[in-house]
């Protein structure tokens, strides 16, 4: 069990786990996960972390095939900037190492925004804690346990 599950079953939500097998020599978790698991990449989601202000981090949730707009999150989060957080701020706030960053059972909790194209579907894909293992639950569940805002984050 990750601290990912164990959150979504303390939680009391309904959500279920799907493992594949992770090559390592992939050069996109999120599109291997939605390859492997045959989702569309639209549903699947990868968790972003990045700096507000050298001391602020934030997460961004947003779809695989897509790229974070660093303006779009600043906005959001009513900061003047945002920038990719350094690996080892990421894998110290989280817990998690890269590539397998859930936006679940985090270390520390973190300003999160999740872009609203996840309210299109039922349910979404997040990592649930390690690379290979993902956790579909409903958009709006995740939202209220990382107390998330929607937002359009992709450029």
């Amino acid at each position: 069990m990750t601290p990912a599950i164990n959150s979504a079953k303390k939680a009391k939500i309904t959500f279920n786990v799907h493992e594949y097998q992770h090559d390592p020599a992939a050069e996109s978790y999120g599109l291997e996960a939605s390859t492997k698991l045959s989702i569309e990449p639209a549903r699947v989601f990868k968790t972003l972390v990045v700096n507000l202000t050298p001391d602020e981090l934030a997460v961004g949730i947003i779809p695989v095939d897509t790229q974070l707009s660093m303006k779009a999150i600043a906005k959001a989060a009513g900061a003047k900037k945002a920038v990719m957080a350094a690996q080892q701020d990421v894998e110290r706030a989280t817990g998690y190492v890269l590539g397998g960053v859930s936006p679940l059972g985090q270390k520390k909790r973190l300003k999160t925004f999740i872009d609203n194209t996840a309210t299109h579907y039922s349910t979404i894909y997040v990592s649930a804690g390690r690379r290979g293992l993902e956790i579909e639950l409903n958009a709006n569940d995740l939202s209220k346990l990382v107390n998330g805002v929607f937002a359009a984050l992709v450029s």
